[in-house]
């Protein structure tokens, strides 16, 4: 499976329309970038398109319904509860900054995801 890689223009789009925040923490995905709160994702960047995580499904339905929006990650395996926002929304990143802070809201509300064992390393 390909994966799409973020332009620098899309990363730096990314990076201005995630909250300015101390419980968020951007991390390197395969080659994309994702923000996470309390362990837990709430925004992501795949290839040149910025999907949320929106929890409430009313929302979700709304945001995939706006024009340009559609599923978020590789097209065999979308990722569930996530939207990819319209590209057209890179040129109104308060418009996505919205939907960004509100996945933000949505996604700290819930428990904190327990870090991962490290992987046991063969003899």
């Amino acid at each position: 499976m390909q994966l799409a890689k973020a332009s620098d223009d899309a990363k730096a789009l990314f990076a201005s329309v995630v909250p300015d925040d101390p419980r968020v923490v951007v991390k390197p995905m395969f080659g994309n970038l994702g923000a996470f709160v309390n362990g837990n994702m709430f925004a992501g960047l795949f290839g040149e398109r910025i999907g949320v995580r929106v929890l409430d499904e009313s929302r979700r339905t709304e945001l995939a319904a706006t024009d340009g929006a559609g599923p978020f990650g590789p097209g065999e395996r979308p990722m569930g509860e996530y939207v990819a926002a319209p590209s057209a929304w890179s040129g109104e990143p308060e418009r996505l900054a919205e939907w960004v802070a509100q996945a933000f809201e949505d996604v700290a509300a819930l428990p904190s995801k327990a870090p991962r064992a490290p992987k046991r390393t063969k003899r």
